[in-house]
């Protein structure tokens, strides 16, 4: 098995507890199930939020979900004048045997423009590579 990096990003409607777990938890089983990913092969995830969500850790809905023996991370992106607001990212490594080019990163919601080369409405959002 190799490890893998597998993308992710989604938009959170307001910056309250409730809506950063609520995003985080659909976006964390929103790139589990497009990928098959059994949590026992999980290396880790890293998230990161845009500056303007701090009401609480995305890490917190891995955590309420059981997702107790993963290691987890969370930081800020830099904060780039014009770029998305209220951005939730993550960065899930993964061992996997699947090859790059069967990745399915997903950007659900607004964050789907941050990647409009894999991302289609059609899909919901997951995207593709």
């Amino acid at each position: 098995m190799m490890v893998r990096g597998i993308r992710g990003a989604t938009s959170v409607r307001a910056n309250t507890r409730e809506a950063i777990i609520e995003a985080a938890t659909e976006l964390l089983q929103a790139v589990a199930d497009a990928n098959e990913i059994d949590r026992s092969h999980i290396a880790s995830i890293f998230f990161t939020t845009t500056p303007d969500l701090n009401a609480e850790f995305p890490a917190v809905a891995a955590r309420e979900a059981g997702w107790t023996d993963v290691p987890l991370l969370c930081g800020h992106e830099m904060a780039v004048p014009g770029s998305l607001a209220r951005c939730l990212r993550l960065l899930m490594h993964v061992n996997t045997d699947r090859p790059p080019e069967e990745i399915q990163h997903v950007y659900l919601h607004e964050a789907a423009a941050l990647r409009p080369d894999i991302s289609s409405q059609g899909d919901g959002g997951y995207g593709g590579r």
